[in-house]
């Protein structure tokens, strides 16, 4: 298994950790399907809420949520999209948001050097 796969997983039982620790359900991790992947689905309050994960060991090439460019916001909007359609949910009748939750950590540690929990990114 290749380090970003690991370093990616990492992050992300992290961020399900922190979403748990707030009062998020989780409701799925991982979904994937033929438009792309979307890293936490979770509920909180009334609202389901799409969440992307992005891990860094550093921040040489920026801080992590700077690599959530416009195509990925797009792809992950047709992927949740997807997502709501193969489940039924009426996008009209339920709230739903996109957050990004950023990490650095560094090797071998699980605690964060940087976190970051970034609301509706589409703002």
């Amino acid at each position: 298994m290749s380090y970003n796969i690991v370093l990616g997983a990492r992050g992300e039982k992290l961020a399900c950790k922190y979403l748990k620790h707030k009062g998020y359900k989780i409701i799925e991790t991982n979904f994937r399907c033929k438009l792309g992947e979307i890293d936490i689905i979770a509920e909180h309050r009334d609202t389901l809420v799409f969440v992307e994960v992005k891990t860094r060991t550093g921040d040489k090439y920026g801080l992590p949520q700077e690599a959530i460019t416009n195509h990925k916001k797009l792809k992950i909007k047709r992927t949740a999209q997807f997502y709501m359609a193969s489940k039924h949910i009426d996008m009209q009748l339920f709230l739903f948001r996109f957050d990004c939750i950023a990490l650095v950590l560094k090797k071998g540690s699980n605690r964060p050097e940087y976190f970051r929990h970034i609301k509706n990114i589409y703002l």
